[in-house]
């Protein structure tokens, strides 16, 4: 019996992949940018980049360090517009015959002209057997049994009724008040007071140096120049101070951890991969560089590289010839000196780990040196943990750096750094709290924007989160 068979047919289906494979990064990057928070602080990172390295020369050139006291602690939302007098103002006093009736202080108190910060000239009638007049301002409404303020002036003659004011005038209200002298100098039991609101004063040589002013006549307003973050307690200029403090503040942060997480890396990675002595005693002396008091060792440095006015030394000296700012090479070597140690231990235990894998037993039976080990698999395999670790060291760095500069043992005036911006606007921040506002705002804004890339990036480097697509 003759049988023939027909082979049966089989279709398989192959299964495909929807996409090419991805690498270790290609992936780690498709999870960063899906995460909205990551992505966000990174672009107000690369903003905060452009505001210290690029508008300075480009938006706002504005120099950092020009003073102008008569524009001291102003306010962003402060009145700009200023009235205009002569270059000439001068004031002749007012004199009167001796006055006539009982009342012990005078009945009319007003101001002559306009009320001006360069000047407020004030005119009374004159009190019955007075042998002069003392002159108050206060910056408070005076009540009764209080002080009637700051004593400005005396005058000395019973018929002399006038005073100008000069002394440091703001845009306030001010309450002035007069009281009658008796002849050995004391006071009349009662006082006339006045309130009054100084407007914005220039002269018009100062009005013709405005940048737009082509003409300017006494009695005439004009618009003074725009500070859009205020002015500091000198006059300096809030917003050119915050980029200069920035590009200071962002080097200090990025520079020092870019070089002791370079030095760890070696340290960390020569340290694990060969183990033995070499790691005890490696490990034992990072022991004892994490011992080191901080704080110590940066007053050192500081006394090393930024030595008493008049003297000089050879750190300092390099310094000077790099070009390099008081304060900021000092912190910048304390930084360096003593940070490596956190990440040389991070290192070296990822490369105990590494060194065991196949791959790196197979390259060492192939021949290849120690060297080529390390920087082929040592090092590259780390990266991941390492960059977290650089997001993290960034904004500790720029806390550290505000904080010795909040205490003075940082960035050396008239150098701005945050830090040292916020020392300033402590002194002010009751009354103009902008001046420190500001710069604490910048400092919070990096060093949140700084931590929540860290989390995104330890998020998406963590090779157990990869997509099993």
């Amino acid at each position: 019996m003759n049988l023939s068979f027909t082979p049966a047919t089989v279709e398989t289906d192959i299964e495909q992949t929807s996409r090419p494979s991805l690498s270790y990064w290609q992936d780690a990057w498709i999870r960063l940018v899906a995460n909205k928070r990551a992505i966000t602080s990174l672009f107000v990172i690369i903003c905060l980049l452009l505001f210290a390295f690029v508008a300075p020369h480009t938006i706002w050139r504005v120099k950092h360090d020009i003073q102008n006291l008569d524009r001291a602690s102003e306010p962003p939302w402060v009145n700009r517009k200023a009235l205009v007098l002569s270059d000439n103002d001068t004031w002749n006093d007012v004199v009167v015959p001796d006055a006539v009736g009982e009342h012990r202080a005078p009945t009319s108190l007003e101001v002559v002209g306009e009320a001006a910060t360069s000047r407020v000239r004030l005119m009374w009638d004159a009190v019955p057997n007075s042998h002069g007049y003392r002159v108050y301002r206060n910056i408070v409404e005076p009540r009764e049994g209080a002080p009637l303020g700051l004593s400005i002036g005396v005058v000395n003659e019973s018929t002399l009724v006038s005073f100008e004011d000069r002394l440091d005038i703001r845009q306030k209200p001010y309450w002035y008040s007069v009281v009658a002298l008796h002849e050995d100098g004391s006071e009349f039991d009662t006082a006339k007071t006045l309130r009054v609101v100084p407007q914005r004063s220039i002269y018009v040589s100062e009005a013709l140096a405005l940048p737009g002013v082509d003409s300017a006549q006494p009695g005439e307003t004009v618009a003074l120049v725009w500070h859009p973050l205020g002015t500091d307690y000198l006059g300096r200029d809030m917003l050119a101070r915050l980029m200069k403090g920035a590009q200071v503040s962002l080097t200090i942060g990025i520079v020092a951890p870019l070089l002791f997480m370079v030095l760890g890396i070696v340290i960390g990675s020569v340290s694990g991969y060969f183990g033995g002595i070499v790691d005890a005693g490696l490990m034992r002396f990072t022991d004892f560089v994490i011992a080191l008091p901080f704080l110590l060792f940066m007053i050192l440095f500081k006394l090393m590289f930024v030595p008493p006015e008049g003297e000089a030394n050879f750190l300092s000296s390099v310094q000077d010839f790099l070009g390099i700012e008081g304060g900021i090479l000092a912190m910048v070597v304390a930084l360096v000196l003593l940070s490596w140690p956190g990440i040389a231990r991070l290192v070296r235990g990822e490369v105990l780990k590494i060194r065991e894998q196949g791959y790196v037993e197979a390259s060492r039976l192939l021949g290849a040196p120690n060297r080529w080990l390390i920087g082929r698999h040592m090092i590259p395999n780390t990266m991941g943990v390492v960059l977290v670790s650089f997001t993290f060291a960034v904004p500790a760095t720029i806390f550290t750096e505000a904080f010795l500069s909040f205490i003075g043992m940082g960035v050396v005036p008239p150098t701005p750094s945050w830090g040292s911006m916020c020392n300033d606007g402590i002194r002010t921040m009751e009354t103009y709290p902008h001046e420190l506002l500001f710069p604490a705002l910048f400092i919070s804004i990096t060093v949140l924007a700084f931590n929540l890339l860290g989390d995104g990036l330890r998020d998406a480097l963590d090779a157990r989160m990869r997509s099993s697509e």
